[in-house]
């Protein structure tokens, strides 16, 4: 398992587009949460957001043997996905509403903020962007405590740094990550 987890994104999807379920689970650990993050600001609640999530690595699971990675990174093709995803089912939902017997359901909106969903959209890009500009030590830091939710200590001990290199470097990182987002908005 540690050399898959060693590779990058590139030989994971070529190894989970060969069948590999170690492979696919590992990115799935890598991604689940960003993923679901952007889910939960499109569609604006846990349960939509858990099944776009699922819906997202069920697109990625069976697509995944004709992707050809255009970077260094699976997220941003999940992201597109997830989008997409989000979209089809507020669609799916906003049917539904119309042909129930006229029981209005309060907790989805009307209409999609057709601007908000590009607002963030875009906010979106801009912080995967920015993530993808960050040295490799960088990403991976910002992938183990950000992304999946590891302690200082145990990313530390897992990327082989000081508790301390962590934390200074996840600082900065956030540090970049709040101007790319007060710039975006």
């Amino acid at each position: 398992m540690a050399d898959e987890d060693s590779q990058g994104d590139g030989a994971l999807v070529a190894a989970a587009a060969g069948g590999s379920e170690l492979a696919f689970r590992t990115l799935y650990r890598a991604y689940v949460r960003p993923v679901y993050w952007l889910a939960h600001g499109l569609v604006g609640n846990p349960a939509d957001a858990e099944e776009v999530t699922q819906e997202t690595f069920l697109v990625a699971w069976r697509k995944l043997p004709g992707l050809e990675l255009a970077g260094d990174s699976l997220l941003p093709w999940l992201a597109t996905v997830c989008r997409y995803q989000a979209a089809n089912r507020v669609r799916r939902q906003r049917r539904d509403r119309e042909h129930q017997a006229g029981v209005a359901d309060e907790t989805l909106p009307a209409t999609v903020d057709v601007e908000q969903q590009i607002v963030d959209g875009e906010l979106a890009d801009a912080i995967l962007r920015e993530v993808a500009g960050l040295s490799p030590l960088d990403r991976d830091i910002f992938r183990l405590c950000a992304a999946e939710g590891y302690a200082y200590e145990a990313a530390a001990a897992e990327l082989g740094v000081t508790h301390g290199v962590v934390r200074n470097r996840l600082s900065r990182i956030r540090t970049r990550l709040r101007t790319v987002v007060k710039e975006s908005t």
